[in-house]
């Protein structure tokens, strides 16, 4: 336990300092998008759906480093949805509840608790997706071959974090096991490219299909492109469920893929994923507008962060 203190308040404190960069630093441009992962994590992405096209002289370098140090305000609502979301989401996925028996196990608690492993995480994550993100613009290639090869990038190199913060969804008293933190590697990587392919391919269709103008009906569509997504790479995502079951509680092969069980765990979580990052599309620029207020306010923003910290840490010395 101690240990598992340590580190969580190693990356509350990493995820402080991002904050406190992000707040200090010129305000950035336009608001950015959510995009999720099938078990419900949670990251940015530039809107519009597809990678975006540089402009003419850009610097690769400097717009990559650009990016790295943007989506704190964006990490922040992530991390909210997250902690809503995942725990729930990854109950039907493993444990092939039904959602009363997943909604059973939800409490306030379980939620606030979790919130301290998925903000420090997204500050970990979001830099490393934002480079590859913007490295694929620079590329010049096709929506969905960009979508494959960041997808392998990102979950080879952000998998521990991706199993510690499925193992906190699980057991939020769960110590760090390194053995666990590269594991289920072959199908979650095959479900992230396969995702990633879709979430380009499915988004560009949309975007031609229902040529959204308003901001409302391209949060919808972008909701509806995060489902579709979902669905067509929920198959690998099941095999990634199927692999993280808990050796004295696993489930044999008919019993796990039986396709009532399936189409739960897929459709309820699809559903839920693309209707929670649309609402935090629409959301986004409102939390945009907050931070931006603080961004002219350093003192003030210190010191919210300051008594933020100082409280996470008064309720864990309480417990």
């Amino acid at each position: 336990m101690a240990r598992s203190t340590r580190t969580l308040g190693a990356l509350l404190l990493l995820g402080v300092v991002f904050t406190l960069l992000e707040l200090c630093s010129s305000p950035s441009g336009l608001p950015r998008a959510l995009v999720v992962m099938e078990e419900g994590e949670v990251e940015t992405a530039q809107s519009p759906l597809a990678p975006p096209v540089p402009e003419e002289g850009d610097n690769f370098f400097s717009k990559v480093f650009a990016a790295a140090a943007q989506g704190c305000t964006a990490a922040f609502v992530a991390a909210i949805l997250s902690a809503m979301c995942e725990p729930l989401v990854n109950r039907l996925l493993v444990k092939r509840m039904t959602v009363g028996q997943a909604f059973s196990e939800m409490n306030l608690a379980l939620v606030a608790r979790f919130f301290l492993t998925t903000f420090p995480t997204n500050m970990l994550k979001f830099p490393v997706f934002e480079v590859i993100n913007r490295a694929m613009a620079f590329s010049g290639l096709s929506p969905s071959i960009s979508g494959t090869i960041s997808g392998f990038f990102f979950c080879t190199i952000m998998l521990p974090v991706t199993n510690y913060r499925f193992q906190k969804s699980m057991n939020p008293d769960w110590e760090i096991q390194p053995s666990l933190l590269y594991q289920a590697y072959v199908p979650t990587v095959a479900r992230d490219i396969i995702y990633g392919w879709a979430r380009g391919l499915v988004g560009t269709f949309f975007q031609d299909l229902f040529a959204p103008e308003e901001f409302t009906h391209k949060a919808l569509v972008f909701g509806l492109t995060i489902w579709a997504s979902c669905i067509i790479s929920s198959p690998c995502n099941e095999w990634r469920g199927y692999t993280l079951q808990p050796p004295d509680k696993k489930l044999d092969f008919q019993k796990y893929f039986k396709p009532i069980n399936y189409a739960r765990s897929t459709g309820i979580g699809s559903t839920i994923m693309g209707v929670a990052l649309m609402i935090g599309m629409l959301v986004t620029p409102y939390a945009e507008a907050a931070f931006g207020y603080l961004k002219e306010n350093h003192p003030l923003a210190s010191s919210i962060v300051a008594h933020d910290v100082l409280l996470i840490a008064i309720v864990r010395l309480l417990r």
